[in-house]
C-alpha cells in the first residue's frame, strides 16, 4: 500500500499553493498550517533547496468524528499535503493516505472514517 496520492501539475509554485488550497476547500478541508520547508532549512541549517511547502489540511467534521472514535488520534492530525517544485520546474502535489497511516490503530470506527477521508483526498489530488 502506498502512503500518498501524487500528481504533477504545470504552474508556478505560488499559484500551485493557491490551487491546492482551493481544491482542498472544495472538498471541505481548511488549511490549518503552512510550513515553508525551503525557508526553514535556509534559516536553521543555511541549506538551499527547491520550493517545498507542507499544508496541514483538516476537515473539521471528520476530525471531530475521528477524535470521538480514538482520543489520541490528534497525534496523527492534520492530513499533510506537500507541494514541491521538482528539478524540471513542474510541481508535484502529494497528499497523505490516511487509511495507510492509520493501519496501526486497531479501531474499526476509525478505519471507516479514514476510508472516507482517503477518498476525498484521493479525489482532490486526481482533480488537480
Amino acid at each position: 500500500m502506498t502512503y500518498a496520492f501524487t500528481k504533477t501539475i504545470d504552474m508556478p509554485f505560488d499559484a500551485a499553493i493557491a490551487h491546492v488550497t482551493d481544491a482542498l476547500k472544495a472538498k471541505g478541508f481548511g488549511v490549518l498550517t503552512m510550513i515553508d520547508v525551503k525557508a526553514t532549512m535556509k534559516a536553521k541549517l543555511d541549506k538551499d533547496m527547491a520550493p517545498y511547502t507542507i499544508l496541514g489540511a483538516c476537515n473539521p467534521g471528520f476530525a471531530y468524528k475521528a477524535l470521538q472514535a480514538e482520543a489520541l488520534i490528534g497525534t496523527m492530525l492534520p492530513c499533510n499535503v506537500v507541494v514541491r517544485q521538482m528539478d524540471d520546474g513542474r510541481i508535484e502535489v502529494a497528499a497523505v493516505d490516511p487509511a495507510a497511516s492509520m493501519q496501526a490503530i486497531d479501531n474499526p470506527a476509525l478505519a471507516a472514517i479514514a476510508g472516507d477521508v482517503q477518498t476525498m483526498l484521493e479525489d482532490m489530488v486526481a482533480g488537480l
